[in-house]
């Protein structure tokens, strides 16, 4: 659908920028120096290289580049930028979902605190992290185990569980070492400045994918995560999720619930959430597509491209949604982990990527690169995604393709001293 009228795209992949350029509107990029590549300047029709995560920078810039292209809203599908374009918008009178209900989703204690005012059944008891006092009482108070986790980071980065009291002394350590820094792996745009303190939701994990259209929530995909319990690593995803008709009512239900509460009224969201003993409790929700592949799963398992609907609903440049879709197969992501230790040899990869099922596989690490104990999404090696007629089938290949055909030679650490040879 063309139009001639332009959007300034905040941050963004090179699929966000390619479907923004598809649509016909003149697209304004505001790129982090460190994201930027050729790709995007090529589709782009003027390039601001700035850190948009800094209002004071942005804000000015933006002023400027409206007088000169007349951009006509603010997009953005990017967890660093989305409260800095919920803001232009707001400065700027352009509508759509405004920072304040932004700021429930991106700072995790703000969503509690909401969600406690009004009463909602999708919570649990919360604090935040003031001193070390303040873990004890919450262990007290909540009982153990526990959830610490920063308020504003992504990726599972300086998740915590605290499994009993005498395990305090350490998590308040880390806490402190990590307090003030940003987030040393896979991208830096995230400081940590907070800590929050949840009560264990226990059952099993699903993320919901769903588009607002003013108001009204569609929910596209129910996703499975795969997950381990030793670690806050997601193992990967699945869709459609294995789950009975009436435990699916239940999440949907509660996802459509939790998004009218928190305010969300446009645009794509990926709510995380847990049934278990407590009924469905939210973990935390985006406004934006699930990361992890999660946006080629949907558009696999059910034919809607949610990166276009992103782009393209702001500028009322893509049709609503009648409804939920129908899968048309089922799709899985999993992602390569192995033993910390010293990687040295990689192979199966491209006879793995050349599998008519898979639609795509990748891994980052080379022969001399480091494997460290898993501890968050970032410690990942690598994945691979598939196409299948069922979930268990999508599960099983994808399961066989990361653990017996792609080989990643790893010599573990020493552990002990080391001894030097009798002469």
């Amino acid at each position: 659908m063309s139009t001639d009228r332009t959007m300034l795209l905040l941050g963004g992949t090179d699929t966000h920028v390619e479907r923004a350029a598809a649509l016909g509107t003149r697209v304004v990029l505001v790129q982090h120096p460190e994201k930027i590549n050729a790709f995007q300047t090529g589709l782009v029709d003027a390039l601001l290289m700035i850190d948009y995560t800094d209002w004071d920078v942005v804000r000015p810039l933006a002023e400027a580049a409206k007088e000169v292209w007349g951009f006509d809203t603010v997009v953005c599908l990017t967890e660093g930028g989305l409260e800095t374009a919920a803001r232009l918008n707001d400065h700027f009178g352009f509508g759509g979902t405004p920072h304040q209900v932004i700021k429930r989703l991106r700072d995790k204690g703000a969503m509690r605190d909401h969600l406690a005012a009004t009463g909602s059944r999708l919570t649990v008891p919360s604090a935040r992290v003031t001193d070390r006092a303040s873990l004890e009482a919450f262990g007290e108070r909540a009982g153990y185990p526990f959830i610490v986790k920063p308020t504003d980071t992504t990726a599972s980065f300086g998740l915590t569980r605290v499994n009993g009291p005498e395990e305090l002394p350490a998590v308040w350590e880390r806490l402190r070492a990590l307090l003030g820094s940003r987030t040393d792996r896979g991208t830096t745009l995230f400081k940590v400045s907070e800590f929050l303190m949840e009560a264990y939701i226990d059952g099993p994990e699903f993320s919901v994918e769903a588009f607002s259209f003013a108001g009204r929530h569609v929910v596209v995909a129910v996703t499975e995560k795969l997950v381990d319990e030793a670690h806050f690593a997601e193992l990967g995803h699945a869709m459609p999720a294995r789950l009975s008709p009436a435990d699916r009512t239940t999440v949907v239900d509660a996802v459509a619930e939790f998004l009218t509460t928190v305010g969300l009224a446009d645009g794509p969201s990926h709510t995380e959430i847990r049934l278990g003993a407590r009924g469905p409790v939210v973990i935390e929700s985006h406004n934006r597509i699930g990361g992890g592949h999660i946006g080629e799963l949907v558009r696999t398992a059910y034919g809607i491209d949610l990166a276009a609907y992103g782009v393209g609903w702001p500028l009322r440049a893509v049709q609503e949604l009648a409804g939920e879709p129908r899968p048309v197969a089922a799709a899985c992501v999993r992602f390569v982990l192995r033993d910390p230790g010293t990687v040295t040899a990689v192979s199966g990869v491209e006879e793995v990527a050349a599998h008519p099922d898979v639609l795509g596989a990748h891994v980052s690490v080379r022969p001399g690169d480091t494997v460290r104990s898993v501890r968050d999404n970032w410690d990942r090696l690598g994945y691979v995604s598939v196409r299948a007629a069922d979930t268990d089938s999508a599960v099983s290949l994808c399961e066989r393709l990361i653990n017996e055909d792609i080989h990643i030679q790893v010599e573990a650490p020493v552990t002990g001293p080391v001894l030097e040879p009798a002469l």
